[in-house]
């Protein structure tokens, strides 16, 4: 009948065919990859005291917003995009330890995505795999909730990988946009740029060599380069303004331009002088296996697949032979370099997820037992998880294990808890005068930044006064400084890290006297007490 009402079928919304591939695992399998990345990485990110590094990142982040630009320091051996990241999350959020380390964080689960669009070239399981072994990796976890570059590094390499692979299969203008986009981002992030690169350079023309020998199947042609010239020029030209506009502190520091080519002298030296951080014990004969005795204590699923790199060196995906080779060169070039930190372990092991991802799909493949693809990996995460676990939330002070690395100790929060709590209640106090004596003393200029007044002396350059509202000093000294002092004070000892002497905290009962119960513990012989209101002199700290 016209014009009668006529009832529809309830409307079904659909994704459209062109999209729900990539949202159907994203939202099932992937999604929960992701989120167990993003709890390990930030749950209870307060709970460990920042570390030394954390310390000096903070502090130059703090840098940037008293002069209004970020000044290089070719010395400091690491580009400028990481204390911009700080800079901008502190800005947004506040100066609090989880601000601090949120770029890192996000550079970190960005790491477990990129792992994951790896599917595009070798399947769901061989990503899944890799991405999950990542996610609950205790180096990746314990670093991740650091804020260091290391994470930056992993996720540009990545993606330069990612590129690599795009111009191999497609030679489309978005990868070539990618890898282009990545090698500025490692050329921002750490001067080791010049090793990941030539890592993945040399990985190119061993793989032509090895293929004449032992043919690759399949061999992988690389496709016809879609990329025009007007593309590389626009490419060329983006890199060089972003490069020069954070190596040049906003286009108003020109002068530290020159040291992107300086860093390299001050790092070569570093590198073969180990600076204290060599590791000898490892040594075995020009190598060093410190890497892979890492790998056999936390990093099962990655010493797996650094034995699977064997598997490629028979006839196979001339691709995932790329990836062996250049993991493995990756592995001996910083066998080679006597300087060792335990955080650049993140920068070796991830190719070496792919290469235990890719082997376990291809023995599923083969035997037709798609359970083969994680059955194995099952024990190896389990492993991992129980590691992260056990590093990350209880023992992430603790000097036995490896990964606890010159980490500030609990102890500090004896000195900065007192003062923060007194600054809270009244805001006057920031400032209050403070002394710092002490010859190692980061992350304190990050963790009293807000303080205005606040001195930091080493032993041979002794402040002009000692009195002030606080006093932090190695207790051996504790005799040297007590006849300098005219007002009384409480006394709190506390260890900063390891391999450093004990320290002993001076609260000037002036300030503190609410504070802290019973009588203070240094009483001058003829107390001027309100000479603990006048601020020490200031000295800027050292990097």
């Amino acid at each position: 009948m016209r014009g009668r009402w006529k009832a529809s079928k309830p409307s079904v919304i659909r994704v459209p065919a062109r999209i729900s591939p990539f949202l159907r695992p994203v939202l099932r399998a992937d999604l929960a990859i992701v989120l167990i990345a993003i709890f390990l990485r930030a749950w209870q990110i307060e709970i460990k005291p920042p570390h030394f590094d954390e310390g000096i990142n903070g502090w130059f982040a703090d840098q940037m917003t008293a002069n209004g630009f970020y000044r290089y320091d070719p010395t400091n051996y690491h580009g400028p995009l990481h204390f911009y990241a700080v800079f901008l999350s502190q800005t947004l959020f506040g100066r609090h330890v989880w601000a601090l380390r949120l770029p890192a964080i996000i550079a970190g689960v960005l790491c477990v995505w990129a792992m994951l669009r790896f599917r595009a070239f070798f399947g769901n399981p061989t990503a899944r795999v890799a991405a999950l072994a990542m996610a609950v990796s205790p180096a990746f976890t314990f670093y991740g909730r650091y804020s260091i570059h290391e994470s930056w590094q992993v996720l540009f390499s990545m993606l330069f990988l990612l590129g690599i692979l795009g111009l191999w299969k497609s030679g489309d203008r978005r990868s070539f946009f990618t890898a282009a986009s990545a090698a500025v981002g490692l050329v921002l992030t750490k001067e080791t740029y010049i090793l990941h690169l030539g890592c993945f350079a040399l990985a190119a023309g061993v793989l032509w060599a090895w293929q004449l020998a032992v043919p690759s199947r399949p061999a992988q042609p690389v496709a016809r380069q879609i990329w025009t010239r007007d593309d590389a020029v626009l490419v060329a030209g983006l890199s060089i303004i972003v490069i020069v506009f954070f190596y040049s502190g906003n286009f108003l520091d020109f002068s530290s331009l020159h040291g992107l080519y300086q860093t390299f002298g001050a790092w070569f030296k570093t590198g073969v002088d180990s600076a204290g951080h060599g590791k000898s014990s490892y040594a075995l004969g020009p190598l060093n296996y410190y890497w892979p005795a890492l790998m056999a204590r936390y990093e099962w699923p990655a010493l797996a697949g650094l034995a699977a790199c064997a598997r490629y060196v028979w006839p196979s995906d001339a691709r995932l032979r790329y990836i062996a080779i250049m993991a493995g060169g990756a592995l001996v070039a910083y066998s080679l370099i006597p300087y060792k930190t335990p955080w650049c372990v993140i920068s070796i092991i991830w190719p070496f997820y792919l290469i235990l991802g890719a082997l376990l799909s291809e023995c599923a493949e083969h035997w037709k037992i798609p359970i083969l693809a994680w059955a194995p990996a099952v024990p190896l995460l389990v492993a991992s998880m129980f590691s992260t676990w056990r590093l990350n939330f209880i023992n992430f002070t603790d000097d036995s294990e490896p990964y606890v690395y010159v980490q500030t100790y609990d102890g500090i929060f004896t000195l900065t808890d007192p003062l923060l709590a007194l600054a809270a209640d009244d805001p006057r106090r920031y400032d209050m005068g403070g002394l710092i004596l002490l010859d190692s003393y980061y992350p304190l200029p990050w963790m009293l930044g807000d303080f205005t007044r606040v001195g930091y002396y080493k032993k041979d350059s002794p402040p002009p006064a000692y009195d002030a509202g606080f006093i932090a000093v190695e207790s051996a000294r504790e005799a040297e400084i007590e006849p300098h002092l005219k007002v009384s004070y409480y006394k709190r000892q506390f260890r900063l890290r390891s391999g450093q002497d004990k320290c002993t905290a001076y609260f000037a009962v002036a300030f503190f006297q609410d504070r802290f119960d019973g009588e203070p513990d240094f009483r001058p012989p003829a107390p001027t007490e309100s000479s603990a209101s006048s601020p020490a002199p200031v000295a800027p700290p050292s990097n």
